[in-house]
């Protein structure tokens, strides 16, 4: 029995401060489940929205990427600067430390290797499987245009549900095949069908003529794609245009890690991502931290 004796009269009860509202820091997402809420907050910071995704996924479908040969090696010691890490659930449970405590964004989908068609993926991770691993949200690509775009919708769609049923976020990846235009209208398209069908946040690459046009008319974050490896100071501008033009965050791969100092550039993309530093500022602090040997992965 609880201790009754000289219970306190209540008194405390603030009368002259409003009551807070359950305003949302991410896009789109007040009306979504405390769950969903909670996961999305592991991968979007409450400080700024955004985010700094570190991809590594690759290996999905074309085995070890340079770079990537040895993750407990080259990657671990990045997790510290990143808000989230995109991985496959195989690289999770063999070499991520169980004390990360940040977001983890699932790669829930795949099936052809580099050497087929890539646009025929299926659904490759049981929602239960991604709630075990406490994951923050699932990923799954969407070819829109590719040859095989209604199954990898309909992936997506699969996903939506059960990640609504266990509270648990999708985001669509917007894939673009060699034959595909890489321009604001194909992206407005492909990026709003994965909202119009229910993804929680967007992974689309940036293109440098009207990228505010898809963020603006996308209702939930986008995040914009890394890609193909650059020099620092382009990777830079990049995300910092991105970010300036809307975009929550970006989830770079090869940029961060193909780069001649990993540790030194996830903590320049960092400063520009949540604190909008301007990228020559943010290349100077690349080129301090890259002489200085920051962290072990620097």
């Amino acid at each position: 029995m609880a201790d009754t004796d000289n219970l306190k009269d209540t008194k405390d009860y603030y009368l002259d401060v409003p009551a807070k509202g359950g305003s949302f820091h991410v896009k789109g997402a007040s009306a979504l489940d405390w769950g969903m809420q909670n996961r999305l907050a592991r991968v979007f910071r409450p400080g700024s929205g955004r985010t700094v995704m570190l991809a590594i996924d690759h290996g999905y479908f074309q085995g070890p990427t340079a770079g990537l040969e040895r993750v407990d090696v080259t990657i671990v010691p990045l997790l510290a600067h990143a808000d989230a890490l995109m991985c496959t659930r195989g690289i999770l449970r063999t070499t991520i430390p169980a004390a990360f405590a940040n977001g983890v964004v699932l790669r829930a989908s795949g099936g052809p290797s580099i050497l087929k068609e890539l646009s025929n993926e299926q659904i490759a991770v049981d929602i239960e499987d991604a709630t075990r691993l406490n994951v923050s949200a699932v990923a799954v690509q969407v070819f829109v245009g590719g040859e095989f775009e209604t199954q990898s919708i309909h992936n997506l769609t699969r996903l939506v549900d059960a990640g609504l049923r266990h509270g648990v976020p999708v985001m669509g990846v917007t894939a673009v095949g060699k034959d595909m235009v890489r321009d604001a209208r194909y992206f407005r398209l492909a990026t709003r069908i994965c909202a119009e069908l229910g993804a929680q946040f967007v992974k689309t690459y940036y293109v440098a003529e009207d990228f505010e046009t898809v963020t603006a008319s996308c209702p939930v974050p986008i995040v914009m794609a890394g890609g193909k490896k650059l020099p620092e100071l382009d990777a830079l501008t990049m995300a910092y245009r991105a970010v300036s033009e809307g975009a929550a965050g970006v989830d770079m791969g090869r940029n961060i890690f193909q780069s001649d100092a990993p540790a030194a550039m996830i903590q320049a993309v960092g400063r520009v991502v949540h604190e909008r530093m301007k990228p020559e500022q943010a290349y100077d602090l690349y080129q301090t931290l890259k002489r200085e040997k920051v962290g072990v992965g620097a």
